[in-house]
């Protein structure tokens, strides 16, 4: 046994005992604020409580309206000022116990974390893990793929962000509904997969990884995006420019150092949204930072989040090139969960080859999913799909929406975004099918694949 690992076991070791001598204490407030529920977190600090507690509180569904921390030393107390989806308190009582299992049950070490902070169970599933280029069509080819395959997609979440696309896939077998476990299988699987990823543009940074097991699918999202660099300001020249709209909602985060007291100073400004305060925490865990101190508000619209913080060897920030990389990740962060488009639902039976179909539909009328959620409940599918123009920044055309709904059915895909129109436009614009050139594009790759049998 080496240094490295003794050392560790015995850091293990420690913190059980301290986690024995001083469990995690909870507390649920309901009586100290008028309009929230206030909890209360006291208990050894260890890296990454933080991040347990905010995705506990995360996973419940509830909103962080202010939140109040400290973890100077060996302890850390933590306050959060939380309401439920409609802005009532919170009266559940499986809180403080959620809370206290994170904290206290896991004896993991730092190696590990990185793929098991708030991990929920997925055995019955065998789970694909995507990262590349983003282009249209992508997803499409994907589920055309593992439908090809014999494999059954149960559940799915899809992030775009400048330029790359992450997703975290959970299949089964076809035949049995039972997780894949064959090697030769799996190995197939991956490699068809990456081919799809690589298409023609991505042939170093697209990634495939397939694992029977457990991942909490939005924290291994945010650490996917993360690895393959979307905060790089470089992706985003394939785009057009930035437009006054973009510019108005940016986030604005500045980091200063406080040379008195020996940290980095972190404000962030922008819209709030649920999960605001998980994307950052996740973002400065996987950048190898430690919160020491935090005040997050929420008035009205706004969130305004400040962090003092210090690397893992306990130094502040030390070059301007790292100080505008925590400035481009957090951006980042926040970004990625912004839904770009027009909101689809759908509700239907599932059945095999269902989102292959639905997919398929949005590439042959020029849609482009830059987010997807794919559930099942019992036998039915429950979908949500945000679609863009694949052919430009312009807004999705109301009769395209329209004739993709008639032809996957007008009660199974229904529009919820408040700015959507059915409306005709004032002059009907020539319909050049860039939908049916993507559409040529991706039957001719799939064709290659020997996945379909004509591409004519």
């Amino acid at each position: 046994m080496d240094h490295w690992s003794t050392s560790l076991g015995v850091d293990d070791e420690f913190e059980k005992l301290v986690r024995r001598v001083n469990p995690p204490r909870v507390t649920v407030d309901n009586d100290s604020d008028n309009k929230a529920t206030l909890i209360k977190v006291d208990s050894a600090n260890k890296r990454g409580s933080l991040l347990e507690v905010v995705q506990v509180l995360t996973d419940l569904n509830l909103i962080i309206r202010r939140a109040y921390i400290s973890s100077d030393g060996g302890w850390f107390m933590d306050v959060f000022h939380v309401t439920d989806k409609y802005g009532n308190k919170v009266h559940e009582g499986n809180i403080s116990e959620s809370i206290q299992q994170s904290l206290g049950q896991r004896g993991r070490s730092c190696r590990s974390l990185a793929r098991s902070v708030g991990v929920e169970s997925a055995a019955e599933h065998t789970t694909i893990e995507l990262s590349g280029r983003d282009r249209p069509g992508l997803l499409s080819e994907v589920f055309a793929v593992l439908t090809d395959l014999k494999c059954n997609v149960v559940a799915a979440e899809v992030w775009t962000h400048n330029s790359r696309m992450a997703s975290v896939v959970y299949i089964t077998d076809q035949t049995n509904s039972s997780p894949i476990d064959d090697p030769d299988r799996l190995s197939n699987i991956k490699q068809l997969l990456l081919y799809v990823l690589k298409g023609d543009r991505d042939k170093r940074s697209a990634n495939t990884a397939v694992s029977v097991g457990s991942t909490h699918t939005e924290r291994r999202l945010h650490q996917m995006m993360y690895a393959d660099r979307d905060y790089d300001h470089l992706n985003t020249l394939v785009h057009s420019a930035t437009t006054a709209d973009q510019l108005r909602t940016k986030p604005l985060v500045t980091v200063e150092n406080c040379v008195e007291k020996g940290y980095t100073v972190v404000n962030l400004s922008c819209a709030d949204r649920p999960k605001l305060l998980f994307d950052t925490v996740c973002t400065l865990t996987d950048m190898q930072y430690v919160v020491f101190h935090a005040t997050i508000i929420t008035e009205g619209p706004q969130a305004q989040q400040e962090y003092f913080i210090r690397h893992m060897d306990g130094c502040p920030i030390s070059s301007e090139a790292e100080r505008q990389r925590v400035i481009h990740c957090l951006e980042a962060a926040i970004k990625r969960r912004t839904s770009e488009g027009i909101r689809l639902e759908l509700c239907s039976e599932d059945r095999v080859g269902l989102l292959t179909d639905v997919t398929r539909i949005f590439r042959e009328n020029g849609l482009s999913v830059s987010r997807a959620e794919v559930t099942t409940r019992g036998t039915q599918a429950v979908n949500v799909f945000y679609v863009t123009d694949a052919s430009s920044s312009n807004p999705v055309q109301s009769q395209t929406v329209e004739a993709v709904r008639k032809e996957i059915g007008l009660t199974i895909l229904r529009v919820k975004d408040d700015t959507y129109s059915t409306s005709p436009p004032d002059q009907q614009t020539a319909r050049f099918s860039l939908g049916t050139l993507f559409r040529s594009r991706s039957e001719k790759f799939l064709y290659n694949l020997g996945l379909i049998k004509s591409c004519s």
